[in-house]
C-alpha cells in the first residue's frame, strides 16, 4: 500500500507582528489556515518575557483549519516549549520530549513521537539561536538526543537561523539528515534568505519544498511560511 501523503509546514509568527508593525493573530491564523497542511510547527507563538502566555487563539484555530496543538505538560500559560508549538491533524501523539538548548539565548526545541495514518513520525520543531557558536551548540545537543532514541523516521522542522548551507550547525544535521532543500522566507516582503528549514533522515522523503508566498503571508509576520509534501515508510525495515 502505498505511503500516505502528508503535508508539513514551519512558520515563525514573529508573536503575531506583521510587516506593518501590527499585532493581529486573526491575520496569523488565516496564513495558517492557508497552508493546509496536517503538520505545522510554529515558533515565536508565546509571548517571549513574563508569563510567556501563548498569543494564538487554538479554540479559532481549531475551528478554523482542524489542526490542534500537541499539549506540553508544565508549560504554564504558554502554548508550547520556548515559543515552538506543534499543531497536528489526525495524529496520535505518543511521546513528548521538552529540550532546553545551550546558548547564549534562552532557547529550546520539541521532540515529539507520534503517529501519522498509524505510521511513526518523530518531529523536531526547533528554533535556534542567532550566533554561530549556540548554534552549532544546539544542533549538536539535538543530534545527541535524536540519537540516544529508537530509529524512527524524523522531521526537523523550524527557524534555524541558518541561511548558509555549509557551517558548523548544518555539517552536524547532516549526520542524521538528508536532502536539505534551500527557500528563501525571510524577509517576507522580499526573500532572499532561507532561514526557515524542513530536513528528514533517510527514512522519509520530502518533496516540493517551497515558501508560501501569499499578499497575506507577506503582510501577517516578517517570515514566509516554508512547506513541503512528506512520504513516510509503514515500517522502519522497509526503509532501511
Amino acid at each position: 500500500m502505498p505511503a500516505p501523503e502528508i503535508t508539513v509546514a514551519s512558520y515563525n509568527i514573529h508573536k503575531g507582528i506583521g510587516t506593518d508593525r501590527r499585532r493581529d493573530l486573526r491575520r496569523t491564523s488565516a496564513v495558517i489556515a492557508e497552508l493546509d497542511a496536517d503538520l505545522v510547527a510554529l515558533q515565536e507563538a508565546d509571548r517571549r518575557f513574563g508569563d510567556r502566555a501563548g498569543l494564538l487563539d487554538l479554540e479559532h484555530l481549531r475551528a478554523e483549519t482542524g489542526l490542534v496543538p500537541v499539549q506540553v505538560e508544565g508549560s504554564g500559560r504558554a502554548h508550547g516549549w520556548h515559543g515552538n508549538l506543534l499543531l497536528v491533524r489526525e495524529a496520535e501523539v505518543e511521546e513528548v520530549h521538552k529540550i532546553v538548548l545551550p546558548g547564549f539565548e534562552p532557547r529550546g526545541a520539541l521532540m515529539i513521537d507520534l503517529l501519522m495514518h498509524g505510521r511513526p513520525l518523530r518531529v523536531i520543531a526547533a528554533h535556534l539561536g542567532l550566533l554561530p557558536g549556540s548554534r552549532a551548540a544546539q544542533t549538536r545537543h539535538l543530534l545527541e538526543r535524536i540519537e540516544a532514541g529508537a530509529p524512527r523516521p524524523t522531521l526537523l522542522m523550524g527557524d534555524l537561523n541558518e541561511w548558509r548551507g555549509s557551517g558548523a550547525a548544518m555539517s552536524h544535521l547532516a549526520r542524521h539528515f538528508t536532502g536539505a532543500v534551500m527557500v528563501r522566507s525571510f524577509p517576507s516582503r522580499f526573500p532572499i534568505l532561507a532561514l526557515d528549514r524542513l530536513m528528514t533522515c533517510k527514512h522519509g522523503r520530502l518533496q516540493d519544498v517551497v515558501p508560501h508566498d501569499t499578499p497575506l503571508a507577506r503582510r501577517a509576520s516578517d517570515h514566509l511560511p516554508i512547506k513541503a509534501r512528506l512520504h513516510l515508510p509503514e515500517r522502519i525495515a522497509a526503509a532501511s
